[in-house]
């Protein structure tokens, strides 16, 4: 739903719109409307990004939050599918790596489960083992911060200059829950076709389910301990860069209740 204009930087400093070679995006206040804190999203974006990469080691492109010539704010971020020399960098999202598209149905984004995702990175990654945890931690995330858009093109896979395949940098991290209150807890379904006890008694995911995706990624138990225990780790710190965002005080005080309630939930 949101507005993407295309950049390219210029001579003297300049970002530009353009319709090739686009080097930023900038995404301003959605036109559509939305059911709640409309004029917050492009901090929101921004901040979730900033939250991932300085507090989660999750690899992000470079990004900001700017002022439009009107005083309305706008994210902008890099594009990561350039090398410096301007050549294109070969990208696959997972709807193109599992053949979906809008003619194979009209939820084509939708239609798959995060485990699922796994499964595609032990036949395109060669260095499985690591970007497997790589995707755990993203995953989580996506959970802990209420990110109900993390759909199947919202992960995606670029080629490295060795000719190999590692998951590109995380991109479209938002807290979505803040603008659209009665959406799923997650895009997508953790497993194809399991339940968990604790998730047959509550209807939403915790702690349990998020080990047995671990497991299922090979992961090492203790290792998706610790990821899922770093969430608590930097409650603190959350909470810090929260209230030093560019949201709204109504916004910041939604943005960590929703963040709090998910850290419940694992528990």
């Amino acid at each position: 739903m949101q507005d993407k204009i295309s950049l390219k930087l210029e001579r003297g400093g300049k970002l530009l719109p353009t319709e090739k070679d686009g080097e930023y995006i900038l995404k301003p206040i959605p036109s559509a409307l939305l059911p709640a804190y409309q004029e917050d999203i492009p901090a929101n974006e921004h901040l979730t990004m900033q939250i991932a990469s300085q507090l989660f080691k999750i690899l992000v492109p470079p990004n900001a939050c700017v002022e439009m010539s009107d005083g309305e704010p706008a994210y902008l971020v890099k594009r990561f599918d350039r090398r410096p020399d301007g050549t294109k960098i070969a990208q696959e999202d997972f709807c193109q790596l599992l053949g979906r598209s809008p003619e194979t149905g009209q939820s084509y984004k939708y239609d798959g489960s995060y485990e699922e995702l796994g499964k595609l990175l032990q036949t395109y990654c060669a260095a499985y083992v690591t970007e497997s945890e790589k995707l755990f931690r993203l995953i989580c995330f996506n959970y802990l911060f209420s990110n109900g858009d993390a759909h199947l093109k919202n992960f995606s896979l670029s080629q490295t200059l060795q000719g190999d395949y590692l998951l590109s940098p995380a991109y479209d991290l938002i807290c979505t829950s803040m603008h659209l209150p009665n959406e799923a807890r997650l895009a997508m379904d953790l497993f194809h076709d399991y339940e968990s006890e604790f998730y047959k008694m509550n209807m939403f995911y915790g702690r349990q389910d998020f080990m047995e995706l671990a497991r299922r990624f090979e992961l090492m138990e203790a290792r998706a301990e610790a990821i899922l225990n770093t969430f608590f780790i930097q409650r603190d710190s959350v909470c810090e860069m929260v209230r030093n965002s560019f949201l709204s005080p109504p916004a910041k005080q939604n943005y960590m209740d929703r963040f709090n309630d998910r850290l419940r939930a694992i528990r």
